[in-house]
């Protein structure tokens, strides 16, 4: 087993998905690219969020996991024999973020001469690591995997990076200003209506509003929306993230892009407790029971469920509107 002490010359990072969590990773894998230069990093990465680590140009290699081949009950099962193809790596390092069962066999057959993962690993993926990383007491999903890193002897940085690609313009991307709502997400209870993005575009008549994202548009659009919905990859949500006057958006993996890139950030938070997976910027804002504040990082305010009204759509499209002045 390499020790501690050791400079590994080969490094596996576990860290499939989802987007939010790779982008909530890219921090530990400068971290340990910065210390350990010489080293070979791989990351191990769902092929749907692969391009999220574009921008990541210290990476040696990418080992791209086929996720939605090994979906369903049986899906650990199914992904066996891939995952025992991981032998060929042998690295001297393994690095587990994913903490799941199906992650930590991925580990333990790759061959890992070392490896760590997180203290609160579920699905008894902790009985497949030579060592745990003691996560400590609920914070931001980024501190969690930062924390890692002094067990395998990396300082945690001072600041986290996040280097994204640059994207690529979309057909069809706004020539003028726009703000960008992104109002779908995936999690249950999260994500607007098709009512909510009418009257979030209608409340800011006089600006161009682009919605992007995954979901069904509002019938009829409002005239100052442009609809990209269900037309966009990742690096072109990158690119209009990058170029956006203001970014609106649901607790998403979109969210967290923009939180990467922009401070002009409202994330929008129902039963999701921000302290823990919001915005990992403290120039963003957050709004949560109906008040927006600046992201402070408390860990606590999951209890309520309050989604927004209209008269809320309204205070927060009032509100971007004064932040662009």
């Amino acid at each position: 087993m390499t020790s501690k002490g050791e400079a590994p010359q080969d490094i596996l990072l576990i860290k499939p998905g989802s987007m939010g969590d790779v982008i909530h990773a890219l921090p530990c894998a400068v971290a340990i690219k910065n210390h350990w230069p010489a080293a070979r990093l791989t990351w191990l990465i769902d092929d749907r969020w692969q391009p999220l680590l574009g921008g990541l140009t210290s990476l040696d290699a990418e080992v791209v996991f086929p996720r939605r081949k090994f979906r369903g009950v049986l899906g650990i099962l199914k992904s066996l024999p891939w995952i025992a193809s991981l032998s060929r790596l042998s690295p001297d390092l393994v690095l587990d973020l994913q903490g799941l069962l199906r992650s930590a066999l991925m580990a333990r057959f790759s061959g890992g001469r070392r490896i760590v993962g997180l203290s609160d690993a579920r699905e008894g993926a902790t009985g497949f690591y030579h060592e745990t990383a003691l996560v400590g007491e609920p914070c931001h999903a980024v501190t969690r995997y930062l924390r890692a890193l002094p067990t395998l002897g990396v300082p945690i940085p001072e600041k986290a990076d996040f280097p994204l690609p640059a994207g690529i313009e979309p057909e069809g991307a706004p020539r003028q200003a726009f703000v960008l709502l992104h109002p779908y997400s995936r999690g249950e209870g999260k994500s607007l209506t098709p009512a909510q993005v009418t009257e979030f575009c209608h409340a800011l008549a006089h600006r161009r509003v682009v919605v992007v994202g995954t979901g069904s548009p509002p019938d009829p659009m409002p005239a100052n929306a442009l609809s990209l919905l269900n037309r966009t990859s990742l690096d072109e949500l990158i690119w209009l993230t990058r170029r956006a006057d203001f970014v609106v958006s649901v607790d998403s993996g979109p969210m967290h892009i923009a939180a990467a890139l922009t401070d002009r950030l409202l994330s929008i938070h129902t039963w999701s407790d921000p302290g823990l997976v919001g915005p990992y910027n403290p120039a963003a804002h957050i709004w949560k029971d109906g008040h927006i504040l600046p992201q402070d990082f408390v860990v606590g305010r999951a209890g309520s469920q309050r989604t927004p009204t209209s008269e809320d759509m309204q205070a927060m499209a009032a509100w971007v509107d004064r932040q662009l002045g």
